[in-house]
């Protein structure tokens, strides 16, 4: 019946479980597939093989070699879009896709950056000569401009030298600056040159249109309500920022705008990076990147969701004069909250709506966050949530953040200890600033000039005492409901966590270029009458300084670098720490975000418990525990609560330990993390990892020097509209099914089935439950190695050559306890038509499986080990794995139970107890 239908090279698509119509064979070896890997499920009715469909499995239209194709949205979405370079035919849509089938697979290579353009030329060339039935374009060029037909556009806006203003709207035919008088154009001696050439050139993505995309394409449009149908049932539970307080206090007071569900709710990022990469070219351009919080949790955040809407040229950063730069976006926001955008879905029988967007809050580090607030995070009032309450005083050479006792209860014994500086504290709490307040403050801030002109927005001016730390109200207040969101601007903890630990490490370490504790700070504290053995003093002509407990010994450090450089991951959980170790292991070097991340939440509170006296290292493991417990993918608000009071106590206890200098911004900022994330949710969807990965990205694009701005505009058009196409191709590899890191395949590990209802004719007995009650295969596999769910498995023998740990394996007792051991080995049982069951022997620390030591590959947890010093050789660690990949979803329909991910808030204990730690700790022998 399909021999008619092979092409004209003799092949045709296989359906067998492994290939599922995604990859075309010849006929003989298509049987040899079906026969060793099985007929794949759901395919019923032929469509690729010459069966007609019927009328249930959608309308269909006729291919030029009398092929059946099942149309679906795609086709409108072509006839919208490119329909002057549709074939038409007499069904009424394109005759066939396949040129743009041929177009995709043409332009691959942008998928797969550093293919340079003209030896994909020679490419196509080679092609067209190997293929010449083939209808493919003849460069890379033309496949990108027919490419852009389905992308969408963007708007250059020129912009005054000095950030003055934009050219734009009524400034559009102006030839000078309207503030400064400077030229719009580049001038030769004094004169403008032939062509005129702008001095900046601002890129700006629309919003409204990219928007209207999601809900034009099925793929994404059902995915817009998920934040309505999705949120935690439990008002403890946070899972997603509707689940915070700041989203349902929008709700409450714009009812109209939460009626419609299918309204935008967006995230917004700004942060600068330079193109150029590691070049010593300073270089400061900064994207402007929207998220769409409609979206679920799992998918919001990834880069193919993540939308450009401002590119602000360098080479400087906008600093100040981020809001020149903002007007386009702020007035796209005004009229999509005021009028909205009529836009089709089709979820629902392609019906029009008119859609609305609100900007719920933005996500920047700390320095950014000042260029976009308005409020300036240098100074004695240097806190945005504290305000003119900041806790602060003056040492040598800064400014430290010192005197949390401030926060604590008024009738506090700590409030009367000398021992933190030498003064009582009698200083009430600082006050909670309404919305109501911010806005009283911000009628008595002047208006500034904008740019950076020497004679006009370059002047700097001082700031009057009644306009505190305010340099400028934010551009962001002519948004009509901005003035009473309560979370505005995300405090980072991506940079806050890394702040911490960097200040942590270096002054444990006792870094000469890190550390915190300088001769300046020992002067502090003889300035403060305080802490006396650790003043300086001199000994003959040399000046001495007390070694303090806080900081490690020589011996201890090179203790700490030596536990540090043999710990090992599983494959993709971290970097290789051994290369972040100096030679001499007396230091860290290049620590990452990331490798900070790791450090204070998984080795840290191990590998300092014996080098530092009990009271430090408790409180260390304190700090780092909560880190823990905020990072949790699911955050319950009663954990919030309870930890916004224990983190007072947390930072009282470290300014008994270190130094006033030791407390920068950072350190204060910590006490005000578990607010925010009662009002936002969850902090893995307000950080900033996800964009500083978005940022490697858009720095691929850069394939002109000369013109990094343009490269990027073009390149993220052109791949905006590959990510579209995506979501469409299912015989090309793309983005959307390309197979993960870590693929499983197709490796079934379901139980078996009695083979006694096969004979009873019941509909529950698959063909698979079927091959699986029969008698397995003579011959059993074994491997030294295989991917479960996502996750790499390697046996021990092979993982201790490794830079890796992947033999970590953990396993659910009977009742509450779990097992841990060391994968053994991997056995595949082969049974009839190509399934299979993987087994894994693990060598486990327990009774209970002391007789059994064989599990189902899919009952396996990882886990890894990280050697405790404190316990000596063979004591290990337990750390448990939350793969970034990999969500526990229930399927729609089947559970009311919510959406929890393993790593909850409430899976970690704040405070520790000497005398029973809570670490799972293994020996192994």
């Amino acid at each position: 019946m399909a021999k008619p239908f092979v092409n004209d090279r003799g092949f045709i698509k296989c359906p067998c479980r492994r290939c599922l119509n995604n990859a075309s064979h010849q006929l003989e070896d298509l049987e040899s597939h079906i026969f060793r890997n099985g007929f794949m499920f759901g395919y019923n009715q032929w469509i690729h093989h010459g069966e007609p469909a019927t009328a249930n499995a959608g309308t269909t239209v006729a291919g030029p070699s009398g092929g059946i194709h099942e149309r679906d949205e795609m086709f409108d979405v072509l006839d919208d879009i490119i329909s002057e370079d549709a074939d038409e035919d007499a069904v009424g849509g394109p005759s066939s896709n396949d040129q743009y089938d041929d177009l995709f697979a043409a332009l691959r290579s942008e998928l797969y950056p550093g293919w340079t353009n003209k030896s994909f030329d020679e490419l196509l060339k080679l092609l067209k000569l190997a293929f010449p039935k083939i209808d493919l374009v003849e460069s890379h060029y033309e496949a990108k401009k027919l490419m852009t037909k389905m992308g969408l556009r963007y708007s250059s806006i020129h912009v005054c030298k000095n950030d003055c203003a934009l050219f734009w709207k009524e400034n559009s035919l102006k030839d000078t600056c309207p503030v400064c008088s400077e030229s719009r154009w580049k001038l030769q001696s004094g004169k403008r040159s032939g062509k005129n050439v702008p001095h900046k050139v601002l890129r700006y993505f629309p919003v409204g249109p990219r928007l209207k995309r999601l809900f034009a394409t099925s793929k994404t449009a059902k995915l817009m309500r998920w934040h309505s149908t999705g949120k935690s049932k439990d008002n403890d539970v946070m899972r997603h920022p509707v689940d915070g307080k700041s989203w349902q206090e929008f709700d409450k007071r714009h009812p109209q705008f939460a009626g419609d569900v299918r309204n935008v709710r967006l995230g917004l990022a700004a942060d600068g990076f330079n193109p150029f990469g590691n070049m010593s070219l300073s270089y400061s351009m900064w994207p402007v990147v929207l998220t769409t919080y409609n979206l679920p949790p799992w998918i919001c955040m990834k880069a193919e969701y993540l939308m450009l809407s401002l590119l602000i040229p360098g080479p400087q950063s906008p600093g100040k004069d981020m809001d020149v730069f903002l007007r386009p976006l702020i007035d796209e926001l005004k009229e999509l909250w005021v009028h909205g955008l009529d836009t089709r879905d089709t979820a629902y029988e392609n019906g029009v709506f008119r859609m609305r967007a609100a900007l719920l809050w933005t996500i920047n580090d700390f320095p950014a966050r000042s260029s976009l607030s308005g409020w300036s995070g240098q100074g004695y009032r240097a806190c945005p949530t504290c305000n003119e309450d900041t806790p602060s005083m003056r040492v040598i050479g800064k400014t430290a953040y010192f005197g949390h006792r401030r926060f604590l209860a008024t009738n506090h014994h700590w409030r009367s200890n000398l021992q933190f500086d030498g003064r009582t504290e009698r200083k009430r709490p600082p006050r909670r600033f309404s919305t109501t307040n911010i806005l009283e403050q911000l009628r008595r801030v002047k208006t500034g000039i904008p740019g950076k002109h020497p004679n006009y927005g370059g002047v700097k001016r001082k700031r009057g005492d009644d306009e505190l730390n305010w340099r400028k109200k934010s551009i962001f207040y002519e948004l009509p409901y901005w003035a009473t969101i309560e979370l505005k601007h995300n405090l980072d903890v991506m940079h806050i966590e890394k702040n911490v630990c960097d200040s942590l490490l270096g002054t444990l370490l006792a870094d000469p270029h890190k550390s915190k504790d300088t001769d300046n700070a020992r002067r502090d504290l003889a300035k403060l009458g305080i802490r006396h053995e650790l003043h300086l003093f001199e000994d003959g002509n040399k000046l001495m300084k007390p070694a303090a407990d806080y900081t490690f010994s020589e011996a201890n450090r090179r203790k700490f670098c030596r536990f540090i450089r043999s710990v090992k991951f599983p494959d993709g959980f971290a970097s290789n720490m051994s290369k972040k170790v100096a030679q001499n292991d007396s230091r860290l070097l290049g620590l990452k975000s990331h490798d900070c991340h790791v450090i204070m939440q998984r080795l840290l509170p191990v590998g300092c418990r014996s080098l530092v006296t009990k009271n430090i290292w408790s409180t260390i493991v304190e700090l780092c525990t909560f880190f823990k417990q905020l990072c949790a993918s699911t955050v319950n608000v009663s954990d919030m609560v309870e930890a916004q009071k224990q983190l007072v106590l947390i930072l009282c206890k470290l300014e008994r330990i270190f130094p006033p200098a030791f407390f920068d911004i950072m350190i204060h900022l910590v006490l005000h993390l578990p607010e925010e994330a009662i009002l936002g949710g969850p902090v893995h969807m307000r950080w900033m990892y996800p964009f500083e990965r978005y940022l490697k990205r858009l720095k691929d694009y850069v394939r002109n020097a000369a013109k990094p701005e343009g490269s990027i505009a073009e390149g993220y058009v052109v791949d905006e509209a590959l990510t579209f196409c995506s979501r469409y191709f299912d015989d090309v590899e793309t983005r959307f099914n390309r197979p993960d890191r870590n693929d499983d395949g197709m490796h079934p590990t379901r139980q078996l089935s009695i083979y006694a209802m096969h004979r009873m004719q019941a509909p529950e007995v698959t063909t698979e439950l079927l091959s699986l009650s029969s008698k397995t295969n003579m011959v059993v596999s074994s491997y030294p190695a295989c991917i479960v769910n996502g996750v790499r498995f390697v046996t021990h023998d092979r993982d201790v050559r490794l830079r890796t740990q992947n033999s970590g394996v953990s396993v659910p007792g009977t009742g509450q306890e779990m097992f841990y051991g060391q994968l053994q080995q991997i056995l595949e049982f082969s049974y009839l038509n190509g399934f299979s069951v993987v087994l894994f022997s693990i060598d486990i620390n327990g009774e209970a499986y002391k007789d059994d030591q064989f599990i189902l590959a899919s009952q396996a947890k990882q886990v890894f080990y990280v050697a405790d010093p404190s316990r000596g050789p063979n004591w290990c660690v337990v750390q448990h794995v939350k793969h970034r990949s990999i969500w526990d979803i229930t399927d729609d329909g089947l559970s009311d139970i919510d959406l929890l991910q393993h790593n909850s808030s409430s899976n970690f204990t704040l405070f520790v107890d000497l005398g029973n730690l809570q670490l799972v700790q293994l020996h192994i022998v």
